[in-house]
């Protein structure tokens, strides 16, 4: 971090060099230049392990940053999110936050239909419409105590987190590939068993029985691109949640389209609820992931914050909501 007084036009770049199988490194040098020519003046760290984003965040806004880059996929936006809710200068939303793609998933840009082209994604962040974008709290269980952390996408639970436990274990031996995601849903379909679960939303419980998979979120994607969430309005002030009941692959195999396409909702395996707060209980317990990242596991208590993040979108996507 440069000591220098911040100068208020400058964005602060935090770039993970591993993300998307190294892009963020390998395509640093462009993305650099494209931001040199767009007059986007800015300063660039790299990552070097894990939370470090969070912690760059933190010293960033300390030193006077109001403006954040992230180069990376939606697990380094949810450190850099995280970071702005530990940060104790200002209000999270005074900080403007732009994302440039470089992850396998990306799923958090395909809702404000961030481009996935690095000119068109800065042509976005020069022209610099912003949107208030709600964010969830999610206060779960690691190591019998209690841990909260914000979710700014999607949070899973059951198998959802079940897929990104043997796709992290494939990534640590080495194995890279848009692939491996797919490759780790078929082996975990065949490995996960559903477990009793109880959900309350708003303090009336509205499920008690054997569940497969949960979604609570935000936003509509997750998984590089399943719409798990179709109907999910970004700044409602509502958290959307699917859940899934036990299903015989073949359910899955002849409707896999609308697990894509918005139409999960047809499938009489699937329901779809709204709230403002969310309890989860499970026997046995079962495991948590936010955005990607895996945390602890049950009990999960995950409640929506209003519009609590400013985010650079493009302006098609505020002149698609007119």
């Amino acid at each position: 971090m440069k000591s220098e007084q911040i100068i208020p036009d400058h964005w602060f770049v935090i770039v993970n060099p591993i993300s998307g199988a190294g892009h963020g490194l390998k395509d640093y040098p462009q993305i650099a230049k494209l931001l040199r020519d767009n007059q986007i003046y800015h300063d660039a760290v790299f990552t070097e392990h894990p939370h470090h984003a969070a912690e760059l965040t933190v010293e960033a806004v300390n030193k006077g940053y109001r403006k954040i880059i992230v180069i990376g996929g939606d697990g380094t936006l949810n450190e850099v999110v995280n970071g702005l809710f530990i940060q104790q200068v200002c209000e999270p939303k005074d900080i403007r936050l732009a994302v440039i793609t470089v992850g396998t998933g990306n799923d958090w840009g395909r809702t404000f239909g961030i481009p996935t082209h690095y000119s068109e994604a800065i042509r976005a962040i020069k022209e610099g419409k912003t949107f208030l974008q709600d964010v969830g709290a999610v206060t779960y269980t690691e190591s019998k105590f209690s841990q909260t952390r914000y979710m700014v996408n999607v949070a899973g639970l059951g198998f959802d987190a079940f897929v990104i436990s043997i796709f992290n274990h494939w990534k640590a031996k080495g194995f890279k590939g848009r692939w491996l995601y797919i490759a780790s849903i078929l082996k975990a379909y065949f490995k996960y068993k559903s477990s009793g679960v109880k959900i309350s939303i708003d303090g009336e419980q509205i499920f008690n029985n054997l569940l497969f998979s949960i979604a609570v979120g935000i936003c509509k994607y997750n998984g590089g691109g399943v719409q798990q969430l179709p109907k999910a309005v970004a700044d409602d002030g509502l958290l959307d949640i699917t859940l899934i009941k036990p299903v015989h692959w073949w359910h899955v195999v002849f409707r896999l389209q609308r697990f894509f396409n918005g139409g999960i909702y047809s499938i009489g395996h699937v329901k779809h609820f709204q709230g403002k707060h969310i309890h989860i209980e499970s026997t046995p317990p079962i495991r948590l992931e936010c955005d990607g990242e895996l945390m602890g596991g049950t009990d999960v208590d995950i409640h929506v914050v209003p519009q609590a993040i400013r985010v650079v979108v493009t302006k098609e996507f505020l002149a698609a909501r007119k």
